[in-house]
Protein backbone atom coordinates (compact mmCIF):
# COMPACT_ATOMS: atom_id res chain seq x y z
CA UNK A 1 0.00 0.00 0.00
CA UNK A 2 0.84 3.54 -0.78
CA UNK A 3 3.03 5.68 2.15
CA UNK A 4 0.18 7.94 3.47
CA UNK A 5 0.31 11.54 5.09
CA UNK A 6 -2.10 13.31 6.67
CA UNK A 7 -2.20 16.53 6.35
CA UNK A 8 -3.08 18.97 9.14
CA UNK A 9 -3.40 23.06 10.00
CA UNK A 10 -5.41 25.33 11.47
CA UNK A 11 -7.59 27.17 8.86
CA UNK A 12 -6.62 29.74 6.70
CA UNK A 13 -2.71 28.85 7.13
CA UNK A 14 -2.55 27.32 3.32
CA UNK A 15 -3.47 23.56 3.54
CA UNK A 16 -5.77 23.19 0.96
CA UNK A 17 -4.09 25.30 -1.28
CA UNK A 18 -1.19 23.21 -1.03
CA UNK A 19 -3.03 19.85 -1.31
CA UNK A 20 -4.40 20.87 -4.47
CA UNK A 21 -1.14 21.71 -5.96
CA UNK A 22 0.77 18.28 -4.57
CA UNK A 23 -2.14 16.09 -6.13
CA UNK A 24 -2.04 18.15 -9.28
CA UNK A 25 1.27 17.88 -9.96
CA UNK A 26 1.71 14.27 -9.00
CA UNK A 27 -1.52 12.90 -10.51
CA UNK A 28 -0.88 9.21 -10.87
CA UNK A 29 -1.53 7.54 -14.29
CA UNK A 30 -5.16 5.53 -14.11
CA UNK A 31 -3.38 2.40 -14.29
CA UNK A 32 -1.44 2.51 -11.35
CA UNK A 33 -3.21 -0.20 -8.80
CA UNK A 34 -4.17 2.13 -5.77
CA UNK A 35 -5.10 5.23 -7.95
CA UNK A 36 -9.00 5.29 -6.74
CA UNK A 37 -9.47 9.38 -5.35
CA UNK A 38 -11.70 9.96 -2.84
CA UNK A 39 -12.97 12.82 -1.27
CA UNK A 40 -10.18 14.63 -0.09
CA UNK A 41 -7.91 11.97 -0.74
CA UNK A 42 -5.34 12.43 -3.51
CA UNK A 43 -2.63 9.62 -4.40
CA UNK A 44 0.76 10.67 -5.98
CA UNK A 45 3.61 9.43 -7.51
CA UNK A 46 6.95 9.80 -5.17
CA UNK A 47 8.96 11.95 -7.79
CA UNK A 48 12.15 9.17 -8.71
CA UNK A 49 14.56 9.86 -11.35
CA UNK A 50 16.13 6.76 -11.05
CA UNK A 51 13.20 4.62 -12.66
CA UNK A 52 14.26 6.74 -15.86
CA UNK A 53 17.68 5.99 -15.12
CA UNK A 54 16.72 2.33 -15.14
CA UNK A 55 14.70 2.63 -18.59
CA UNK A 56 17.42 3.81 -20.04
CA UNK A 57 19.14 0.18 -19.94
CA UNK A 58 15.34 -1.73 -19.82
CA UNK A 59 12.85 -1.62 -22.16
CA UNK A 60 9.81 -1.86 -20.51
CA UNK A 61 6.16 -1.47 -21.00
CA UNK A 62 5.35 0.59 -18.01
CA UNK A 63 7.15 2.39 -15.88
CA UNK A 64 5.15 2.56 -11.48
CA UNK A 65 6.74 4.48 -9.57
CA UNK A 66 6.68 4.33 -5.67
CA UNK A 67 3.14 6.15 -4.42
CA UNK A 68 2.36 8.67 -2.00
CA UNK A 69 -1.34 8.98 -0.58
CA UNK A 70 -2.51 12.38 0.98
CA UNK A 71 -5.07 12.87 3.40
CA UNK A 72 -6.75 16.72 3.21
CA UNK A 73 -8.03 16.64 6.99
CA UNK A 74 -10.54 18.94 7.63
CA UNK A 75 -9.29 22.63 9.10
CA UNK A 76 -8.79 21.79 13.08
CA UNK A 77 -9.33 24.01 15.35
CA UNK A 78 -8.66 24.64 19.68
CA UNK A 79 -11.56 22.20 20.80
CA UNK A 80 -11.78 19.97 18.49
CA UNK A 81 -10.76 16.96 21.01
CA UNK A 82 -14.31 17.92 22.03
CA UNK A 83 -16.21 18.00 19.20
CA UNK A 84 -15.64 21.87 18.12
CA UNK A 85 -15.13 22.68 14.67
CA UNK A 86 -14.83 18.91 12.45
CA UNK A 87 -14.13 17.28 15.76
CA UNK A 88 -13.60 14.35 15.98
CA UNK A 89 -14.39 13.83 11.91
CA UNK A 90 -10.95 15.19 12.20
CA UNK A 91 -10.00 13.19 14.64
CA UNK A 92 -10.81 9.75 12.78
CA UNK A 93 -9.42 10.36 9.68
CA UNK A 94 -5.82 10.86 10.52
CA UNK A 95 -5.42 7.45 13.32
CA UNK A 96 -4.50 5.50 10.11
CA UNK A 97 -1.74 7.73 8.26
CA UNK A 98 2.13 6.38 8.41
CA UNK A 99 2.80 10.50 9.68
CA UNK A 100 1.61 14.22 9.83
CA UNK A 101 2.07 16.70 7.41
CA UNK A 102 1.33 20.03 9.69
CA UNK A 103 0.98 23.12 7.36
CA UNK A 104 1.88 26.10 9.45
CA UNK A 105 1.44 29.55 8.44
CA UNK A 106 4.48 31.86 8.15
CA UNK A 107 3.80 34.52 6.50
CA UNK A 108 1.89 37.93 7.61
CA UNK A 109 -0.36 38.77 4.47
CA UNK A 110 -1.41 37.09 1.22
CA UNK A 111 -0.01 37.66 -2.23
CA UNK A 112 -1.00 41.76 -3.00
CA UNK A 113 -0.64 42.63 0.77
CA UNK A 114 -4.35 41.83 1.72
CA UNK A 115 -4.76 40.48 5.15
CA UNK A 116 -5.30 37.41 5.56
CA UNK A 117 -7.88 36.18 8.80
CA UNK A 118 -5.97 34.16 11.27
CA UNK A 119 -8.40 32.13 13.93
CA UNK A 120 -6.26 33.44 16.59
CA UNK A 121 -5.93 36.95 15.39
CA UNK A 122 -2.14 37.06 14.76
CA UNK A 123 0.54 34.66 13.45
CA UNK A 124 2.75 33.00 16.24
CA UNK A 125 3.37 29.06 14.01
CA UNK A 126 4.48 28.20 17.44
CA UNK A 127 1.24 28.79 19.43
CA UNK A 128 -0.34 27.12 16.32
CA UNK A 129 1.61 24.58 16.32
CA UNK A 130 1.00 23.93 20.28
CA UNK A 131 -3.07 24.33 19.18
CA UNK A 132 -2.78 21.11 16.99
CA UNK A 133 -0.76 19.21 18.99
CA UNK A 134 -3.05 20.01 22.15
CA UNK A 135 -5.79 18.50 20.58
CA UNK A 136 -3.99 15.35 19.18
CA UNK A 137 -2.73 14.80 22.93
CA UNK A 138 -6.33 14.99 24.41
CA UNK A 139 -8.01 13.00 21.78
CA UNK A 140 -5.13 10.58 22.83
CA UNK A 141 -5.93 10.44 26.00
CA UNK A 142 -9.57 9.77 25.79
CA UNK A 143 -8.51 6.73 23.62
CA UNK A 144 -6.49 5.72 26.62
CA UNK A 145 -8.70 6.80 29.39
CA UNK A 146 -11.47 4.81 27.94
CA UNK A 147 -9.50 1.87 26.60
CA UNK A 148 -7.80 0.95 30.31
CA UNK A 149 -11.37 -0.51 32.02
CA UNK A 150 -11.26 -3.42 28.68
CA UNK A 151 -7.94 -3.78 29.20
CA UNK A 152 -8.12 -3.92 33.09
CA UNK A 153 -11.03 -7.37 32.70
CA UNK A 154 -9.42 -8.71 29.52
CA UNK A 155 -6.41 -8.95 31.94
CA UNK A 156 -7.65 -10.18 34.78
CA UNK A 157 -8.69 -13.44 32.47
CA UNK A 158 -4.94 -14.02 31.95
CA UNK A 159 -5.24 -12.66 28.39
CA UNK A 160 -1.49 -12.29 27.18
CA UNK A 161 -2.33 -9.49 24.39
CA UNK A 162 -4.33 -7.59 27.36
CA UNK A 163 -2.00 -7.94 29.93
CA UNK A 164 0.65 -6.30 27.46
CA UNK A 165 -1.66 -3.78 26.06
CA UNK A 166 -3.33 -2.76 30.14
CA UNK A 167 0.86 -2.36 30.91
CA UNK A 168 1.21 0.14 28.25
CA UNK A 169 -2.06 2.07 28.97
CA UNK A 170 -0.76 2.71 32.09
CA UNK A 171 2.92 4.14 31.02
CA UNK A 172 1.28 6.12 28.21
CA UNK A 173 -1.69 8.06 30.90
CA UNK A 174 0.53 9.86 32.83
CA UNK A 175 2.46 11.05 29.98
CA UNK A 176 -0.65 12.11 27.91
CA UNK A 177 -2.18 13.70 31.58
CA UNK A 178 0.82 15.81 31.56
CA UNK A 179 0.05 17.34 28.17
CA UNK A 180 2.73 15.21 26.58
CA UNK A 181 2.43 13.64 23.52
CA UNK A 182 2.71 9.82 23.17
CA UNK A 183 6.15 9.79 21.18
CA UNK A 184 7.79 11.35 24.14
CA UNK A 185 7.64 7.43 25.31
CA UNK A 186 7.54 6.13 22.50
CA UNK A 187 10.78 7.94 21.22
CA UNK A 188 12.74 8.78 24.33
CA UNK A 189 16.58 7.76 24.92
CA UNK A 190 15.49 5.24 27.85
CA UNK A 191 12.74 3.60 25.70
CA UNK A 192 10.72 1.98 27.88
CA UNK A 193 8.19 -0.11 25.01
CA UNK A 194 11.44 -1.96 24.18
CA UNK A 195 9.28 -5.31 23.91
CA UNK A 196 7.67 -6.19 19.99
CA UNK A 197 4.23 -6.93 21.71
CA UNK A 198 4.37 -3.46 23.58
CA UNK A 199 4.74 -1.75 20.12
CA UNK A 200 2.62 -3.39 18.01
CA UNK A 201 -0.01 -2.94 21.39
CA UNK A 202 0.66 1.44 20.77
CA UNK A 203 0.56 0.82 17.07
CA UNK A 204 -3.17 -1.00 17.83
CA UNK A 205 -4.29 2.08 19.72
CA UNK A 206 -3.89 4.41 16.81
CA UNK A 207 -2.53 7.01 18.56
CA UNK A 208 -2.07 10.37 16.57
CA UNK A 209 0.37 12.06 18.93
CA UNK A 210 2.61 9.06 18.61
CA UNK A 211 3.14 9.51 14.90
CA UNK A 212 6.20 11.24 13.25
CA UNK A 213 5.81 15.05 11.83
CA UNK A 214 6.97 17.00 8.66
CA UNK A 215 6.43 20.25 9.62
CA UNK A 216 5.43 22.27 6.26
CA UNK A 217 6.19 26.07 6.52
CA UNK A 218 4.13 28.04 4.43
CA UNK A 219 5.83 30.84 3.47
CA UNK A 220 5.99 34.30 1.49
CA UNK A 221 6.54 34.39 -2.32
CA UNK A 222 9.31 36.62 -1.12
CA UNK A 223 10.74 33.67 1.12
CA UNK A 224 10.67 30.57 -1.09
CA UNK A 225 13.36 29.19 0.99
CA UNK A 226 12.35 29.83 4.48
CA UNK A 227 14.80 32.41 5.82
CA UNK A 228 12.25 34.45 7.81
CA UNK A 229 12.29 34.25 11.66
CA UNK A 230 8.63 32.60 11.56
CA UNK A 231 9.82 29.86 9.19
CA UNK A 232 13.23 29.43 11.40
CA UNK A 233 11.05 29.15 14.48
CA UNK A 234 9.64 25.82 13.04
CA UNK A 235 12.31 24.67 11.31
CA UNK A 236 13.88 24.78 15.00
CA UNK A 237 11.05 23.28 16.51
CA UNK A 238 11.32 19.98 14.24
CA UNK A 239 15.11 19.86 14.89
CA UNK A 240 14.67 20.02 18.61
CA UNK A 241 11.81 17.45 18.06
CA UNK A 242 14.06 15.27 15.66
CA UNK A 243 11.47 15.60 13.17
CA UNK A 244 11.66 16.96 9.52
CA UNK A 245 10.79 20.66 8.24
CA UNK A 246 10.34 21.82 4.80
CA UNK A 247 9.46 25.68 3.36
CA UNK A 248 7.04 25.89 1.01
CA UNK A 249 5.21 28.37 -1.05
CA UNK A 250 1.48 27.50 -1.43
CA UNK A 251 0.77 30.36 -3.89
CA UNK A 252 3.54 29.32 -5.98
CA UNK A 253 3.51 25.35 -6.08
CA UNK A 254 -0.07 26.06 -7.37
CA UNK A 255 1.26 27.79 -9.95
CA UNK A 256 3.90 25.60 -11.27
CA UNK A 257 1.10 22.89 -10.98
CA UNK A 258 -0.43 24.31 -14.15
CA UNK A 259 2.55 24.42 -16.20
CA UNK A 260 4.50 22.10 -18.32
CA UNK A 261 7.42 20.18 -17.20
CA UNK A 262 9.94 22.60 -19.15
CA UNK A 263 8.15 25.95 -18.03
CA UNK A 264 7.82 24.35 -14.53
CA UNK A 265 11.64 23.85 -14.60
CA UNK A 266 12.29 27.57 -15.76
CA UNK A 267 10.64 28.75 -12.88
CA UNK A 268 11.82 26.60 -10.59
CA UNK A 269 15.33 27.85 -11.86
CA UNK A 270 14.00 31.31 -12.11
CA UNK A 271 13.07 31.04 -7.63
CA UNK A 272 16.20 29.47 -7.13
CA UNK A 273 14.47 26.39 -6.08
CA UNK A 274 15.89 22.78 -6.45
CA UNK A 275 12.80 20.85 -6.72
CA UNK A 276 9.07 21.42 -6.21
CA UNK A 277 7.15 21.33 -2.90
CA UNK A 278 5.93 17.31 -4.08
CA UNK A 279 9.85 16.46 -4.18
CA UNK A 280 10.56 17.65 -0.86
CA UNK A 281 8.08 16.41 0.97
CA UNK A 282 8.17 13.20 -0.24
CA UNK A 283 12.15 13.50 0.25
CA UNK A 284 11.43 14.79 3.72
CA UNK A 285 8.51 11.56 4.72
CA UNK A 286 10.93 9.19 3.39
CA UNK A 287 14.00 10.66 5.97
CA UNK A 288 10.74 10.91 8.97
CA UNK A 289 9.69 7.53 8.60
CA UNK A 290 13.42 5.93 7.77
CA UNK A 291 12.59 4.28 4.47
CA UNK A 292 14.25 3.37 1.08
CA UNK A 293 13.85 2.20 -2.20
CA UNK A 294 14.45 -1.12 -4.31
CA UNK A 295 13.24 -1.58 -7.61
CA UNK A 296 12.05 -4.74 -9.88
CA UNK A 297 12.67 -4.43 -13.37
CA UNK A 298 11.85 -6.24 -16.70
CA UNK A 299 9.87 -6.27 -19.92
CA UNK A 300 6.15 -5.56 -18.46
CA UNK A 301 7.27 -3.18 -16.06
CA UNK A 302 9.91 -1.42 -14.11
CA UNK A 303 8.38 -0.31 -10.40
CA UNK A 304 9.50 1.15 -7.29
CA UNK A 305 9.14 -0.52 -3.75
CA UNK A 306 9.35 1.13 -0.48
CA UNK A 307 11.02 -0.31 2.87
CA UNK A 308 12.02 0.61 5.92
CA UNK A 309 15.89 1.14 6.51
CA UNK A 310 17.41 -2.00 7.51
CA UNK A 311 14.73 -4.56 6.09
CA UNK A 312 16.06 -7.70 4.91
CA UNK A 313 15.35 -9.37 1.61
CA UNK A 314 12.76 -11.58 2.33
CA UNK A 315 11.02 -8.80 4.32
CA UNK A 316 11.48 -6.67 0.65
CA UNK A 317 10.23 -9.65 -1.11
CA UNK A 318 7.52 -9.75 1.12
CA UNK A 319 5.96 -5.86 0.01
CA UNK A 320 5.79 -7.53 -3.31
CA UNK A 321 3.64 -10.58 -2.28
CA UNK A 322 3.32 -11.93 0.82
CA UNK A 323 4.11 -15.51 -0.63
CA UNK A 324 7.22 -14.22 -1.90
CA UNK A 325 8.50 -13.80 1.81
CA UNK A 326 7.07 -16.66 2.95
CA UNK A 327 8.54 -18.91 -0.25
CA UNK A 328 11.77 -16.87 -0.03
CA UNK A 329 14.79 -19.05 -1.73
CA UNK A 330 17.04 -16.06 -2.49
CA UNK A 331 17.61 -12.30 -4.17
CA UNK A 332 19.39 -11.43 -7.10
CA UNK A 333 20.70 -7.95 -6.97
CA UNK A 334 22.82 -4.80 -8.48
CA UNK A 335 23.03 -1.34 -8.20
CA UNK A 336 22.00 1.15 -10.69
CA UNK A 337 25.73 2.56 -10.93
CA UNK A 338 26.63 -1.48 -12.11
CA UNK A 339 23.54 -0.82 -14.69
CA UNK A 340 24.61 2.72 -15.53
CA UNK A 341 28.37 1.51 -15.91
CA UNK A 342 27.55 -1.78 -17.60
CA UNK A 343 24.86 -0.99 -19.34
CA UNK A 344 22.65 -4.29 -19.22
CA UNK A 345 22.15 -7.16 -16.68
CA UNK A 346 23.52 -9.65 -19.48
CA UNK A 347 26.59 -7.43 -18.74
CA UNK A 348 25.95 -7.47 -15.03
CA UNK A 349 25.77 -11.11 -14.90
CA UNK A 350 29.02 -11.83 -17.19
CA UNK A 351 31.36 -9.22 -15.20
CA UNK A 352 30.59 -10.94 -11.79
CA UNK A 353 28.60 -7.95 -10.57
CA UNK A 354 25.27 -9.73 -9.87
CA UNK A 355 25.23 -10.44 -6.41
CA UNK A 356 23.58 -13.74 -5.04
CA UNK A 357 21.95 -12.82 -1.90
CA UNK A 358 20.43 -15.10 1.07
CA UNK A 359 17.84 -14.67 3.81
CA UNK A 360 20.20 -12.91 5.74
CA UNK A 361 20.93 -9.97 3.31
CA UNK A 362 20.08 -6.36 4.35
CA UNK A 363 18.79 -4.54 1.21
CA UNK A 364 20.36 -1.57 0.35
CA UNK A 365 19.28 1.67 -1.33
CA UNK A 366 18.20 1.68 -4.69
CA UNK A 367 19.43 -2.22 -5.07
CA UNK A 368 17.65 -3.62 -8.64
CA UNK A 369 16.26 -7.24 -7.06
CA UNK A 370 15.37 -10.10 -8.61
CA UNK A 371 13.72 -12.96 -6.10
CA UNK A 372 13.52 -16.25 -6.16
CA UNK A 373 10.72 -18.13 -4.45
CA UNK A 374 9.04 -21.30 -3.49
CA UNK A 375 5.69 -21.88 -2.08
Amino acid sequence: MPMEAGIVGLPNVGKSTLFNALTAAGALAANYPFATIEPNVGIVEVPDPRLNTINQFITTEKIIPAALRLVDIAGLVAGASKGEGMGNKFLSHIREVDAIAHVVRCFEKAPGGEEVHHVAGSVDPLRDVDVIELELILADLETVETAIPKAERAARGKDRDAVVRLAVLNKLLPILAEGQPARKLTESPDFRLGSPDERAAVRGLGLMSAKRVLYIANVDESDVTGTDPLAQAVKQRAADESMECVPVCAKIESELADLDQNDRNEMLQDLGLEEPALDAVAHALYRLLGLQSFYTAGPKEIRAWTIKQGATAPQAAGAIHTDFERGFIRAETYSIADLTELKSEKAIREAGRLRIEGKEYTMRDADVVHFLFNV
